[in-house]
């Protein structure tokens, strides 16, 4: 058995509807000491909720914590001796939060990889590489999309220059796997729905994430995670909201579809709003403009950069009246901007940016990631800022 770095207790419950049938799948395993053997059933339903996925506390710790790695932009330059060391200076980012932390769960917040910059045809292989720092340490995560995932190759206008088109370094296994370089490097995106379904058929030991329903597609990545206490009745603690919000290779908005999929699938597991909620996704919404600091960042806002202005989905399409109306809703995660990386209060909820992980991207700002701590008795949501030199700030309470 394969031993794991920490210790936790995970039991998972995933419930899927697919055309009125539920299938429930079951596993658990112990992330104490060994890794035990996982247990399937099929069992046909007729209630909802689509889509839930169960991560249990650990009956040993009086907390939950999640790290958010955001904007990590694997593949950039990939052709170029600066890109394939900045995966690696974002490797020694994610290892230090890992390892100084120690989470429970990371959520990786989108714009994973750099799509539009990687002449590769499999991109799922670097991808893979921005999850390793998380697998290896046997720690479960949940990834959600950004809008340069799945951005088709952009030729760089250097290449048509005297130099020309420079040797394209195409991941081994690529190379391996295809057995030609054209095949390997056909300067071809890799789908939302490819990206997703490879996380997932290779990662099935650790990875919560999931395709989402399909009539919500182009969108991807919507789904949710309920934590769980670790009592013998598995109450609900808080439910984790994921969605896509776009980009790429269609707008960036999160649709009405979208929207109010999220207000039933709510209204289905926690109809009287008793259990908190966080939400999670990429894009910034327009609310965030409109709570944005206007130069410093002062009280009630709490954050350390606020070096650009907030560049928003395309639309919106209702999402944020649901939030605003749902008072189970503590808060709101995003990405995206590099600069950014406050919390300010909107209407009765949170509206919060990560911080940027990566050293793919732009920006010079130091790296590092956003950390949630949730507490079951008495219940409290706590968030701040974990710094690659291992330094904390910006701590606030959000519920």
């Amino acid at each position: 058995m394969r031993k794991l770095a920490h210790s936790t207790f995970l039991s998972i419950h995933l419930l899927l509807l697919f055309h009125h049938t539920m299938i429930k799948l079951i596993s658990g395993y112990q992330m104490s000491n060994d890794l035990t053997a996982s247990n399937i059933h099929q069992i046909p339903e007729k209630l909802s909720p689509p889509l839930i996925s169960s991560v249990k506390k650990s009956s040993s710790a009086s907390t939950f914590k999640i790290a958010l790695f955001a904007d990590l932009h694997y593949g950039e330059n990939a052709w170029t001796d600066w890109g394939p060391q900045q995966d690696v200076n974002s490797d020694r980012v994610m290892s230090t939060v890992l390892d100084q932390e120690s989470p429970d769960f990371v959520i990786y917040l989108g714009d994973v990889i750099t799509g539009n910059n990687m002449p590769v045809a499999n991109a799922s292989l670097y991808w893979d590489q921005a999850l390793s720092p998380t697998r290896s340490r046997g720690i479960p995560w949940a990834t959600i999309f950004g809008n340069h995932d799945d951005a088709h190759f952009e030729w760089p206008m250097e290449w048509f220059s005297p130099t020309g088109i420079p040797q394209v370094r195409c991941p081994k296994q690529c190379s391996s796997v295809s057995g030609t370089l054209e095949k390997a490097c056909s300067f071809k995106g890799t789908t939302r729905l490819e990206l997703i379904q490879n996380e997932i058929h290779e990662n099935n030991q650790y990875s919560f994430t999931k395709n989402g329903p399909e009539n919500l597609w182009p969108s991807v990545s919507n789904y949710v995670i309920q934590v769980s206490s670790s009592d013998q009745n598995h109450r609900p603690i808080i439910y984790l909201y994921f969605l896509d919000s776009g980009g790429g290779t269609y707008p960036e908005v999160i649709s009405s579809a979208q929207a109010t999929w999220f207000e039933n699938q709510s209204y289905a597991i926690n109809n009287d709003s008793r259990i908190p909620e966080l939400i999670f996704w990429h894009i910034p919404s327009k609310a965030y403009k409109d709570v944005a600091p206007r130069s410093g960042i002062h009280r009630p806002c709490v954050g350390s950069i606020n070096k650009e202005s907030v560049a928003t989905q395309e639309a919106e399409m209702g999402i944020m009246n649901i939030l605003e109306n749902k008072p189970s809703v503590k808060a709101v995660f995003v990405g995206h901007n590099h600069g950014l990386d406050w919390c300010c209060p909107h209407e009765k909820l949170w509206l919060c940016f990560a911080r940027h992980t990566g050293y793919g991207g732009y920006g010079n700002w130091p790296r590092g990631a956003r950390m949630i701590e949730i507490t079951e008795k008495p219940f409290s949501i706590k968030s701040w800022i974990k710094m690659e030199d291992g330094k904390k700030h910006s701590e606030i309470v959000l519920a």
